[in-house]
C-alpha cells in the first residue's frame, strides 16, 4: 500500500486503493458490503465508497487480514450498561507515526514544548489510547517538567508558573472536566502556554456547549483562544482546532458528511453525520461512519455540532454546540 506519511500522494486515488484492499481483506468490511449489495470494482469516487457503522467496534473484531497476539488493543471508556468499543493495532508504528507527524505538522516538533497532560480519567483506566499518544509526545519533547499531572493541580500550577516566568513554550492537554477543576483552583494569565481541550465530563460536571467552555477557559487564564483535540479510539489519526472549534485534518485524513436522514447516503456538502476516511486505519477500517453530528466547509476544516439523539457518551468531543 502506498505510504501516506512520508511522501506526497493523492488522497483520492490512495483512498480507493485502500478501499478495495479493505473490501477484499477486511472480513467485517466485506460482509457489510455484500449486504449492501455492494460491488468494490464499481466504487470510481470517494464520495460513493460505503462508510463502516462506527458501533461496529463494539461487537466485530474490525481487522484487515490476520491479527496475532503482539497486537496492542485501544478500548473506549465503558458506561453504565454498554460494551466499549475496541480497536485492534497490529503495526503500533503507524499510529506513532500519526500522532507524531500531526502534532509536528500543526504545533511544530515536540522538542518545541513542555507538554503537560491533565487526563485524570483516562490514566485510571488501561487501554486508552489518548494516554499512549500523551505518553509518546511527552517523552518526545525531552523536557523533565513534560508528564502527566493526574489531580495535582498544586504541582501543575507551580510548573506552569516557572515555565511561564522563564518562556518556555507549553501546552496544557487536558479532558474539559479538569480543566475546568483547575481553572476554578489557579487562575492565572498565560502568555507561554496553550490550553487544548479534548472534550468530555466524563460524567463529573454538567455537559456544556464548547462555547461555554472555552469562555470559562479564557477568562481563567486570559487567553484569547482555547485549542481542541478530535480524535477517538477508532481512529489512528487526530485533527485540531487552534480556536473557536474549527478543526483541520492532517493530510491523510479528511471529514464528510452524509444525510442525517439516510446513513447510506452519498457524501453531501455542508451538515450531517460525520464520516471519515482515516489512511493510517489500513491495518482495521479506512471508513468509518461516526455517531457525530458535524459541518465541513469547502476548505476540508469542520466543527462539531453534537451527537445523534441515542448515541453513547464519548470520552473524547462531548461538546455540543
Amino acid at each position: 500500500m502506498t505510504s501516506v506519511f512520508d511522501t506526497p500522494f493523492d488522497f483520492e486515488s490512495v483512498a480507493l486503493e485502500s478501499f478495495r484492499f479493505q473490501a477484499e481483506n477486511n472480513a467485517v468490511y466485506h460482509n457489510y458490503l455484500k449486504l449492501l449489495n455492494i460491488n468494490p470494482l464499481k466504487i470510481d469516487s470517494i464520495s460513493k465508497i460505503p462508510f463502516l457503522p462506527i458501533s461496529f467496534f463494539k461487537t466485530k473484531k474490525v481487522v484487515t487480514g490476520n491479527i496475532d497476539s503482539s497486537a496492542i488493543v485501544f478500548s473506549s471508556s465503558r458506561t453504565t450498561g454498554t460494551e466499549p468499543s475496541l480497536h485492534y493495532v497490529s503495526d503500533i508504528s503507524l499510529y506513532e507515526k500519526a500522532f507524531t507527524q500531526a502534532f509536528n505538522h500543526f504545533y511544530t516538533s515536540t522538542d518545541q514544548w513542555c507538554i503537560l497532560a491533565l487526563l485524570p480519567s483516562y490514566l485510571e483506566r488501561e487501554g486508552s489510547s489518548l494516554v499512549y499518544m500523551c505518553q509518546h509526545l511527552v517523552e518526545k519533547t525531552g523536557k523533565k517538567n513534560s508528564g502527566f499531572y493526574l489531580n495535582d493541580f498544586r504541582k501543575l500550577a507551580d510548573t506552569i508558573t516557572v515555565n511561564e516566568q522563564r518562556g518556555i513554550k507549553t501546552l496544557l492537554i487536558g479532558v474539559s472536566f479538569a480543566l475546568l477543576d483547575f481553572a476554578h483552583a489557579y487562575p492565572m494569565p498565560l502568555k507561554n502556554t496553550v490550553i487544548m481541550e479534548t472534550g468530555g465530563m466524563k460524567g463529573r460536571r454538567k455537559e456544556m456547549i464548547r462555547q461555554e467552555l472555552h469562555a470559562i477557559l479564557k477568562e481563567a487564564f486570559l487567553l484569547n483562544v482555547i485549542h481542541s483535540e478530535y480524535g477517538m479510539t477508532e481512529l489512528l489519526s487526530q485533527a485540531y482546532s487552534s480556536g473557536n472549534g474549527i478543526f483541520h485534518c492532517p493530510p491523510w485524513m479528511k471529514v464528510f458528511v452524509r444525510d442525517s436522514n439516510d446513513p447510506l447516503s452519498e457524501s453531501i456538502p455542508g451538515q450531517g453525520g460525520i464520516n471519515i476516511i482515516d489512511l493510517a486505519n489500513i491495518n482495521s477500517c479506512c471508513f468509518i461512519s461516526t455517531q457525530d453530528i458535524g459541518r465541513v466547509y469547502d476548505d476540508g476544516t469542520f466543527e462539531i455540532l453534537g451527537r445523534f439523539e441515542n448515541a453513547e457518551v464519548r470520552g473524547c468531543n462531548l461538546l455540543i454546540e
